[in-house]
């Protein structure tokens, strides 16, 4: 990444006074050479996916609150206080010739962040910082719980094929990628993963591109599995991923052996180092 200053000047962007358009590369540029130069405190953790996304948002009209929610919620994940997650957002609207943030984006912000950090209590530190999803070894517990709660004396009528969950099995992995690529395309799959599943159903990246869901077996997986091909490859589509990301992802289920060890087992074959 181009660490120097870009003063390059860019045509003017109508809507927000004295904005400017440019390619979001372009502007991720600018951004990050302001923010660095007046509020950053560690250069080399500046870039993540989300701030892309913005960028986009704001240069193609997009929905600049979701993706300020996506970037506060990355900024907490990665440990970054509140303070410099709100200049830093501040230092991409001087950018743009803007005197500060709307206060719509600037909220969307704050509680993206304020989510994250919730959400770091819960997890501990076994949150991937590409992804922003848990662990394998998070799922792994879960799973534990599934098998121990299906053993319950009130649950012993269940037969092995219905312990009430499966897996959720997605595959975007393409070839070798840079790790600029794979941090981008791990985040947006993340992003879809939470955004179709949300609370309630846990999930966790297993390396190499293979990401998976804990999903209830009662429900019918189509609708969700649909949603998340949509969603998978609308976000890829935004940060410009789709050379870089298996056509078409695959997303399959897979139902749960007998026993945990056995699961475990199903999590070490389908993942990647």
């Amino acid at each position: 990444m181009n660490t120097g200053s870009n003063n390059a000047a860019l045509p003017a962007l109508p809507g927000l006074p004295g904005e400017h358009r440019a390619v979001p590369a372009a502007l991720r540029e600018r951004w990050r050479d302001e923010s660095v130069r007046s509020v950053w405190l560690r250069p080399s953790d500046w870039y993540h996916p989300a701030v892309d996304a913005l960028a986009a948002a704001l240069l193609g009209a997009g929905d600049t609150e979701a993706a300020a929610d996506e970037l506060g919620r990355a900024r907490g994940y990665d440990g970054v206080g509140i303070g410099e997650t709100m200049d830093d957002l501040s230092c991409l609207y001087r950018t743009l010739g803007a005197s500060e943030p709307p206060m719509t984006v600037l909220r969307a912000l704050c509680e993206g962040w304020a989510d994250a950090q919730a959400g770091t209590i819960a997890f501990g530190t076994a949150l991937d910082p590409e992804s922003g999803l848990p662990s394998r070894q998070y799922l792994a517990i879960r799973l534990a719980e599934t098998y121990r709660d299906a053993a319950l004396p009130t649950q012993r009528a269940r037969t092995v094929a219905d312990l009430g969950h499966h897996l959720v099995l997605i595959d975007v992995a393409a070839g070798t990628v840079d790790p600029f690529t794979r941090a981008a395309r791990s985040a947006a799959v993340g992003a879809a993963m939470t955004t179709t599943y949300g609370e309630g159903h846990p999930m966790a990246t297993l390396g190499g591109g293979v990401f998976a869901v804990l999903a209830r077996a009662d429900e019918d997986p189509h609708p969700p599995l649909e949603a998340l091909h949509l969603e998978i490859a609308r976000r890829c589509e935004l940060l410009e991923l789709r050379s870089s990301t298996r056509q078409p992802v695959r997303v399959w289920v897979e139902p749960l052996p007998a026993t945990h060890e056995q699961a475990l087992q199903t999590l070490d074959r389908v993942s990647r180092p």
